[in-house]
């Protein structure tokens, strides 16, 4: 999130309420609302580390992105992701399970399917429900942005439900 903060104050100086507006606005509804004491923290920690300066105006504190929190953002910006599969806890949870026993593997495997559906109908809901109702001071942009993200998780949670069919096939094999 801190670098979400620093793009934030790419745009300009800002007070951290206005970080709180400017990122319940961009990911719309089917994020909660950021915590203003989540946002506070976080700068500290910014200001901490010298990424952005402060200064007072009247009883608010406003940010400014330093040189060096610039540098930092760009080369954030133009990292590699990586993926890391390889140290997933909840393959170290499967694993386990099928360790144990084949009932425990099974249990483990039924309760992982169930909330994984229940998480994307509630995703689907919210987009659904975005797109009826919209969210008030919602423009077109913010409201593309939130369906590109309820879509980014849908097809994150629909990729774990094919893993898990296949590391359910895997794991019950490796137990006969």
């Amino acid at each position: 999130m801190r670098f979400f903060f620093l793009a934030l104050l790419a745009r300009g100086p800002a007070h951290g309420y206005a970080l709180k507006q400017s990122h319940d606005q961009l990911f719309g509804s089917p994020w909660p609302p950021m915590n203003i004491g989540q946002i506070y923290v976080t700068m500290g920690r910014l200001e901490r580390d010298a990424l952005v300066e402060t200064h007072a105006e009247g009883d608010r504190k406003i940010y400014t992105l330093t040189e060096l929190g610039t540098k930092t953002l760009n080369n954030w910006l133009t990292e590699p992701d990586t993926a890391m599969v390889a140290k997933s806890d909840f393959l170290l949870r499967l694993v386990s399970a099928s360790i144990v026993t084949s009932e425990t593997l099974a249990a483990v495997i039924a309760d992982s399917r169930r909330n994984l559906i229940a998480e994307l109908r509630a995703l689907n809901d919210s987009l659904a429900n975005t797109e009826r109702t919209g969210r008030a001071g919602e423009d077109a942009a913010s409201r593309d942005l939130a369906n590109l993200l309820v879509q980014q998780a849908s097809l994150h949670l629909q990729a774990d439900l094919k893993w898990l069919d296949l590391a359910e096939t895997y794991l019950r094999g490796a137990r006969s």
